[in-house]
């Protein structure tokens, strides 16, 4: 980057898996493009997660098409920092014109010319798409009933980084998908008192008969899926990848000594209150496990695979305490809680996108990620175009659409007619 204005085809911002997908594509279709990254390349990989953290997907799955893991056993699961080493391999394998340590600040409509004019840190870019690849994770949120006590020490999950980041005491984990389901597993083989605010989840298994459950839903066409199903908008997934895989059972944790509560409802006083819907949560969630295993057997049958049995697979352990007599009350200071971890997700930032394409909401207007401002494009979003967009091969397959999208435009743009020819 120089003080010079800059004139590229396409601008991508974001340089994590779906801005080097999206370089990908572009250079395989002759488009001239730049991406820019404020950090490094898949910072968010690096140092947005907690140390041990691994991909919740096996190796052989969660990566682009054109390159496999090194080192790596298929069916296992890579740790973070490969993961970010990964996406900057596979970026150097097609010499993806990225610049890091740039932060782009402002992106706007030219007025009576095409493209837009794009603000960085390091000068002015003009372009004549704009590729928004900063992905869903860019603001972490923790809900407004968060109490304000000092004594408490609280972070966000994407915060936490290990036990000996807390201080003595017991924690309670607010949200039970995938973060919030590790994080306390990992707090209680610490040492540490947890309770764990169990909300509305799917549980699907580890891998059920010889096959992860990646494998199922790409077979049973689960990944796929177009649109959500009514009600689960907003309901997280509880699985893992780490000790190797396993399946997340909530009544395990809770035999092993976390405390499931239910829902987080409010703080005042010094106490913490809980929804009556503990119970309710973890039995939805079995119906989501079971109705997979249902799933799995009617194919496995259906297309006469040998695959093995696994009868204990629907074994359910009996109820602790901690559901058949839920806690609904809870004074922190009695309980020696000290810390409080929000696993509550996030929410995107498109403060510096000055388009028209968002709704009322704030939220991107797309199809497929082709934005209703002309020009502008969302990559990365969960839902972008099915279930598997916010895995690792699901964001390179959104990616080539928006490519193939974005060099249609070009080719009616180059255009021109008898006289001008």
């Amino acid at each position: 980057m120089t003080s010079d204005k800059i004139n590229i085809d396409t601008l991508v911002v974001g340089a994590g898996q779906a801005g080097v997908a999206m370089s990908e594509h572009l250079t395989k279709l002759g488009i001239p493009h730049l991406v820019l990254e404020k950090n490094r390349i898949a910072e968010a990989w690096r140092t947005g997660r907690w140390d041990s953290l691994v991909a919740n997907g096996p190796a052989w799955h969660d990566r682009f098409p054109g390159m496999a893991f090194t080192g790596v056993d298929p069916d296992g699961f890579v740790p973070k920092e490969q993961i970010a080493d990964y996406f900057a391999a596979y970026a150097d394998k097609f010499n993806a014109p990225i610049r890091t340590g740039v932060e782009v600040k402002r992106v706007q409509r030219n007025l009576g010319r095409p493209g837009f004019s794009i603000e960085t840190s390091e000068g002015i870019i003009e372009a004549n798409h704009v590729v928004a690849a900063t992905g869903p994770f860019q603001r972490p949120v923790i809900p407004a009933i968060a109490p304000q006590d000092p004594r408490i020490t609280q972070l966000h999950s994407a915060h936490y980084r290990n036990p000996q980041q807390l201080p003595t005491g017991a924690v309670l984990v607010v949200g039970a998908g995938s973060s919030g389901v590790q994080i306390a597993d990992e707090l209680r083989r610490a040492g540490k008192q947890v309770y764990l605010s169990v909300g509305a989840h799917d549980r699907p298994p580890r891998s059920y008969r010889n096959r992860d459950f990646c494998w199922w839903l790409g077979v049973l066409g689960l990944w796929d899926a177009a649109v959500s199903q009514p009600g689960k908008e907003h309901v997280t997934i509880a699985v893992t990848g780490a000790h190797g895989g396993y399946t997340v059972d909530f009544r395990e944790l809770a035999h092993e000594g976390v405390t499931l509560v239910g829902l987080t409802r409010s703080f005042q006083d010094g106490s913490v209150t809980f929804a009556a819907d503990l119970k309710e949560n973890i039995a939805r969630g079995d119906e989501n496990y079971l109705e997979l295993l249902d799933a799995a057997d009617a194919y496995i049958a259906r297309n006469g695979l040998d695959l093995p049995e696994e009868p204990t697979a629907r074994h359910i352990l009996p109820d602790p305490e901690c559901i058949t007599d839920p806690i609904l009350q809870l004074n922190l200071s009695a309980a020696g809680i000290t810390s409080i971890i929000w696993a509550t997700g996030y929410t995107v930032d498109y403060g510096w996108l000055k388009v028209d394409a968002f709704d009322d909401r704030g939220k991107p207007q797309h199809q497929r990620g082709v934005s209703s401002e002309p020009g502008v494009y969302f990559l990365g979003l969960p839902w972008l175009s099915r279930r598997g967009s916010t895995f690792i091969w699901g964001v390179w397959h959104d990616a080539k659409y928006i490519a193939d999208h974005i060099a249609t435009q070009r080719s009616y743009w180059q255009y021109r007619d008898a006289g001008q020819r």
